[in-house]
């Protein structure tokens, strides 16, 4: 049997399905509470950036064929311990990422049809549904994990395009532009709810919009199975994230005319529905977050369990991991990759606050070590690791990875640490967020040394069989 991989198209397709997930559609205002009317500038600044970093990691794939993305490019530069951390953390922080996505799938689809989104219960069934379903789809084969990949894509894009358009028709034939009423808000004690724009704040809002890009760099995980990885992934990557960078900031410059204040004032589930009263467009924008929701969790479902099966095709994992059924679904890696999503939304009572904080570690991690592989494979100093014939480009083997370290070396001083950490007591005031921290310890320390502890009592046994 023939083994069916992703084309360029595909590729495409799987990065805008990668990143444009729920945020989009459920909270378009978390930039303009911060920016004001300076929102739609700062996805462009936001763009930017992710193109410069998409780029990185494209780079980094022509000269590292192997599937595992962050894993495979720091294994191949910097040796197995640094490869392995970076591995296994990416993949724990993966499964948490998409038990995020996934809890916040179910609550949402539990809000669009009027059942209780803080049930215990009924979240939990649906997020074992959720996850079955996944796995059914990647027992099927590749054929229809792309399938329903480019199909969910084009309904998601299908839903924010109608949103542009049609919300672009209503200003121009109604003359609405409400574009800068969000800087007229105040808080109670009637200071401006937007303050005036500074370079702290710039960078807080750059950074809020940034995250909405985040996803791009899952998509070289599986370049295994791609036609011509070093070929298509530095083209469909870049390419994806412009097409992404149009809707959001056709959607934001839109949603900001029809109205900026209700994009920081909703309650509704899913904001951009709110901008509406007539009922089909409504519904188009509702099932269209739905349809969203969905296709990114069928792209964490392809990506993440493949990090694991690259770990243990280079004997940093148990080998069962790299066993694929006929229809090329890494079976063994595909259900652990499941019960680590599940286990902890499930353990933090779907409390989305504290794993949140899990998945935001790991990419820093990579976002400083794949521009410095890039560097490393750009003046060959891993020959025997990389592919010989890669074509290198000063440009974008050398000067944007610098680009991207010097930002994300920034990404790191700039962010947020402290309210990550801590919670807001009912007095307002900061307390430590133990099971953040405890959960913290766990995933980056204590299962990492618990694999390195058990990689190198399998390379003892094996150094003891070969000298028997």
């Amino acid at each position: 049997m023939s083994k069916k991989k992703l084309t360029f198209l595909s590729i495409v397709l799987l990065t805008i399905n990668s990143i444009i997930g729920t945020g989009i559609f459920l909270s378009p205002g978390s930039v303009t509470v911060l920016a004001g009317d300076k929102a739609p500038l700062l996805y462009l600044v936001a763009s930017i950036l992710a193109i410069v970093l998409a780029i990185t990691f494209a780079s980094a794939a022509k000269y590292v064929k192997k599937g595992g993305a962050a894993y495979a490019y720091a294994k191949a530069a910097f040796g197995d311990n640094i490869g392995f951390y970076v591995g296994i953390t990416r993949f724990v922080a993966s499964c948490i990422a998409w038990g995020v996505m996934a809890t916040g799938t179910v609550k949402t689809a539990l809000s669009i049809y009027g059942a209780d989104s803080t049930d215990f219960q009924l979240i939990t069934i649906g997020f074992i549904l959720l996850m079955l379903i996944m796995l059914l789809i990647n027992l099927s084969g590749i054929r229809i994990v792309t399938f329903l990949n480019n199909l969910s894509t084009i309904g998601k894009v299908a839903a924010l395009v109608t949103f542009i358009l049609c919300g672009g028709v209503f200003v121009v034939l109604t003359g609405e532009n409400h574009f800068s009423d969000v800087m007229e808000l105040t808080t109670n004690t009637g200071a401006p709810l937007i303050p005036p724009m500074d370079i702290s704040l710039f960078v807080t809002a750059t950074l809020a919009a940034f995250y909405a890009f985040t996803g791009f760099e899952s998509v070289a995980t599986g370049s295994e199975d791609m036609e011509n990885p070093e070929k298509d992934l530095p083209r469909a990557l870049p390419i994806a994230i412009l097409i992404i960078a149009f809707l959001y900031i056709g959607i934001v410059v839109i949603a900001m005319l029809l109205n900026s204040k209700v994009l920081v004032e909703t309650k509704e589930v899913v904001v951009l529905a709110s901008l509406f009263q007539n009922g089909i467009l409504r519904n188009i924008i509702l099932y269209g977050a739905l349809i969203s929701m969905f296709g990114i969790n069928v792209a964490a479902s392809f990506c993440t369990p493949r990090i694991l099966e690259s770990l243990a095709e280079e004997k940093q994992a148990p080998k069962i991991f790299t066993y694929r059924t006929n229809l090329q679904c890494p079976l063994y890696a595909t259900i652990l990759t499941i019960l680590f999503a599940i286990a902890l939304p499930l353990s933090f009572q779907y409390d989305m606050t504290n794993i949140i904080v899990l998945s935001s570690l790991s990419r820093f991690i990579q976002f400083i070590v794949v521009p410095l592989a890039v560097l490393s494979f750009y003046y060959r100093r891993h020959k025997e690791k990389i592919i010989e014939s890669a074509s290198k480009n000063f440009i974008t083997d050398v000067i944007i990875p610098i680009l991207a370290f010097c930002f994300s070396f920034f990404l790191i001083v700039k962010f947020d640490w402290v309210s990550h950490f801590c919670l807001l007591s009912p007095q307002g005031e900061q307390i430590i967020n133990i099971g953040a921290i405890t959960a913290v310890i766990i995933s980056y320390i204590v299962l990492p040394l618990l694999l390195f502890i058990w990689k190198l009592n399998k390379e003892k046994v094996e150094d003891k069989k070969i000298a028997s």
